[in-house]
């Protein structure tokens, strides 16, 4: 497919100007429908002076690991806050959500455990399995029949970790934590859920999968991204306080990586405030993505069962998701594709995404283009 990649060009792309839920390419103003600005809040003026006080204050970086160089005020002020928000004891704050999620597998699995991971989890987890000692078994993306199966054949004492996440975010899936929990009941098993796109999302007051299930203080570790609801850049990983200790300690993630810079801790804070004060932003986001939810519907499009913002629509072909990329680009509709082996074969799709920040207009032009891209117009 290197022709039709060479030929659309699909990637890498250059904004010259961003503003709400509008980017401008190439001179071009186009609605951004594949950002993960959940809440809309990156350009929140509370947000932003929140970072410039923070630039005033601590300057630029810190320059340097926490473990060599020390941690700043402003990482352990955002580790409590968000520990609490999470119901859970401790969190610890990294330069970004990648390096979290892949140290909280990488740093508790040891060479005797057994790893199960959802078919589906994101690159990050895996990347995080693949660094570990311990031997491998992968189940089939939310299936429980199959989780239980490989439990099945292991001895009940054997130490296991079980890996998903809360929200995947290319197809919007919700994870069944309840049915995950039940499954491994008797397992002795530890559970991390990246929870990058139920964060703010999902639960009482977006605080997270965990929460919109009833059992958040049954999942061992939750790690997740600040890029997304938080509108900065970031990642953490929260459990108890004995789990982080040992985290700080045995990550090499954590111990050799440059510490969070002030600016995306003071935005991350502030947009976590918002998130807390303002539950207006939470509800625009459901409203918003009910509205898209039924005009996809309308159009007779696959949204793979979606139940989040995170919506994908599946094409069925690479040639197909191609030209309707492109359709959407030149109606002017930013989206994102993605393609076999990222997908399942026959699951080619464009990976869209609602915020709390499309307006009315926006949503005048995104019908449009996807009835031109989906031939209805």
């Amino acid at each position: 497919m290197t022709r039709l990649r060479l030929k659309y060009a699909p990637f890498y792309h250059t904004f010259s100007g961003q503003l709400g839920a509008r980017v401008v390419m190439d001179g071009r103003e186009l609605v951004m429908l594949a950002s993960n600005d959940y809440l809309g809040l990156t350009r929140h003026p509370k947000v932003i002076e929140a970072g410039k006080r923070a630039l005033d204050t601590w300057g630029a970086s810190t320059t340097g690991a926490r473990l060599a160089n020390g941690s700043r005020a402003y990482h352990t002020e955002l580790e409590a806050r968000l520990a609490a928000f999470l119901g859970k004891e401790a969190c610890h704050v990294s330069a970004a959500g990648y390096l979290s999620c892949m140290s909280a597998v990488q740093s508790f699995a040891q060479r005797d455990d057994l790893i199960i991971s959802d078919k589906n989890c994101h690159s990050s987890l895996m990347a995080g399995v693949g660094l570990t000692q311990a031997r491998k078994e992968r189940f089939s993306h939310n299936n429980m029949a199959d989780l239980a199966e490989i439990l099945a054949y292991e001895k009940a004492f054997t130490p296991k970790m079980i890996v998903f996440e809360g929200v995947y975010s290319m197809e919007g899936h919700i994870a069944p934590v309840p049915d995950i929990l039940k499954a491994c009941e008797g397992h002795d098993c530890f559970f991390v859920m990246d929870d990058s796109h139920g964060f703010g999302v999902l639960g009482r007051g977006g605080r997270g999968t965990a929460e919109h299930h009833g059992v958040a203080g049954k999942v061992d570790l939750i790690c997740g991204s600040l890029s997304k609801a938080l509108s900065s850049t970031g990642g953490f990983v929260a459990g108890s306080t004995a789990l982080i200790d040992y985290l700080r300690t045995h990550s090499k993630q954590t111990i050799f990586s440059a510490a969070l810079s002030p600016v995306q801790a003071a935005c991350a804070m502030a947009a976590l405030d918002l998130l807390e004060t303002e539950p207006e932003h939470l509800q625009r986001l459901w409203a918003n993505t009910r509205r898209y939810r039924e005009l996809l519907a309308s159009l007779k499009l696959d949204t793979w069962g979606s139940e989040t913002p995170a919506i994908p629509i599946v094409l069925g072909s690479k040639e197909r998701t191609y030209m309707f990329w492109q359709k959407l680009k030149d109606n002017g509709v930013f989206a994102v594709m993605s393609i076999a082996p990222a997908v399942p074969p026959g699951k080619d799709l464009v990976r869209t995404a609602i915020s709390a920040a499309h307006t009315d207009a926006d949503f005048e032009i995104i019908a449009n283009a996807l009835a031109v891209a989906s031939g209805r117009r």
